[in-house]
């Protein structure tokens, strides 16, 4: 049985209209003001930064980002009967939209589907929050207890949950190939997920536009676009895999 685990990056979701962060057209890039929206410390002492981080969620393209081609030859892989684990740095839930198995997914990140309570940590859906924004509410509290919400995401300053993480490094040792797509492999700990498989004698595929700190261990790099080049390259994988559960 061959396990094939993808961590993905922001570049897989380009294609859907998701800026990246870092990239030549990255959102930090054109606006570094942005960054201070997705900071914790920043975001829980100044109502305005919070206010400014819903007027961004309410106009962001990840609201009703489609799932690519990219995101679609993923769950393609996965019915071709290869065992697949996705490891996402991503919170946009594409690739659960494209058709991959939920449980198959592993959201290092976190997901700005929902939100959390920072106080009482109950999670509801993004959409009711942002409707909220849009009835008049700027900075809507909780429900439950009328705590600051936050998206259900990994912000700067703010560790990853432990279990996610380490059922992630897990996948890593145990993988026979692992792709690291759409990633630079600058932020840690999740870029060093490809450092581990590579260590445990996976075969480590880099896809991304610009080079990475992982490339010189890769035994392959690419750097054609993503929504040609993966799709390719997982059907190539599907047959030199075979079968897996």
């Amino acid at each position: 049985m061959t396990l094939v685990a993808i961590l993905s990056g922001a570049g897989i979701s380009t294609d859907s209209g998701i800026p990246d962060y870092r990239g030549p057209d990255g959102l930090w890039r054109k606006d570094p003001e942005a960054e201070k929206l997705v900071q914790y410390d920043a975001y829980m002492a100044d109502p305005d930064i919070r206010r400014r981080s819903w007027l961004m969620r309410r106009t962001t393209a990840a609201r009703n980002a489609e799932p690519n081609t990219a995101h679609r030859a993923v769950a393609a892989l996965e019915r071709s009967g290869v065992a697949v684990r996705v490891l996402t740095q991503n919170v946009d839930g594409l690739h659960q939209a494209a058709g991959l198995s939920p449980r198959k997914v592993l959201e290092l990140h976190g997901t700005a589907r929902q939100v959390v309570c920072t106080r009482c940590h109950a999670r509801s859906a993004m959409a009711e929050a942002l409707s909220r924004v849009e009835a008049g509410e700027p900075d809507p509290p909780c429900r439950a207890c009328g705590g600051v919400l936050k998206p259900a995401t990994v912000m700067f300053g703010e560790r990853l949950d432990p279990v996610v993480l380490g059922r992630a490094m897990a996948v890593a040792k145990g993988c026979e190939v692992f792709i690291a797509v759409g990633t630079t492999l600058q932020v840690q700990p999740a870029a060093s997920l490809a450092g581990i498989a590579a260590e445990h004698g996976a075969r480590l595929i880099v896809m991304n536009a610009e080079p990475t700190p992982y490339d010189a261990r890769a035994q392959e790099t690419i750097r054609e676009p993503i929504g040609t080049a993966l799709p390719a390259l997982l059907r190539r994988l599907a047959g030199e895999a075979g079968p897996g559960a």
